[in-house]
């Protein structure tokens, strides 16, 4: 091997050597994150989150909303239970929203400091409520404009209640959130005006 080809080689391999580890590390932080449901407030991804099992007495999970709790009818909150909420939690969260709508996602609902129970009632204040998307502060039933949407019922069980004043929005919820959630669920159902 001639003096020009042994540098090529050395300096090869000690491109190798610096770039390779700093390629690997590279991929390793830039992993994909599964963003099928809503990361509102996980913050660490490596924290293994729990999973509640939401659904109501009024409708079935990927069914028809009952027309009494939206715009057309009572618009008045359904009933909601929940099981398998971590022993640990101290607060609950629901966030209802409309990711159909123009307004991707609309907001339809949104309560905190609600206390680790088994169940919600129908027409309830379950707790501290925010502002919607409806610039009203409570529940706002399905009312789509069109067409038939999916309208989600999203749970979060946290470690910690939550210092934010009612008719906060969404947007300040999901940040106090941040690292606090250790369970989540959903329950979808349809709604579609007639």
């Amino acid at each position: 091997m001639n003096r020009k080809a042994g540098a090529v080689v050395l300096i090869c391999l000690f491109a190798g050597v610096i770039l390779v580890p700093g390629c690997i590390n590279k991929q390793h932080v830039e992993q994909p994150v599964n963003n099928e449901s809503s990361n509102a407030g996980k913050g660490d991804e490596s924290v293994d989150i729990q999973v509640i099992k939401v659904f109501s007495s009024a409708f079935e999970s990927n069914s028809t909303i009952p027309r009494k709790y939206t715009c057309n009818g009572e618009n008045i909150n359904p009933p909601l239970e929940f099981a398998d909420i971590p022993e640990e939690t101290e607060s609950l969260v629901l966030i209802m929203d409309d990711p159909d709508s123009p307004m991707n996602p609309f907001t339809h609902w949104i309560v905190w400091n609600i206390e680790p129970v088994a169940k919600i009632e129908e027409d309830s204040i379950p707790g501290i409520e925010g502002m919607n998307n409806f610039r009203k502060i409570g529940y706002g039933g399905p009312c789509p404009s069109s067409g038939t949407h999916r309208y989600f019922f999203k749970v979060y069980a946290l470690d910690r209640k939550l210092e934010l004043k009612a008719g906060s929005g969404r947007k300040e919820l999901e940040s106090e959130m941040i690292g606090h959630i250790i369970a989540e669920g959903e329950l979808m159902g349809k709604y579609g005006k007639t």
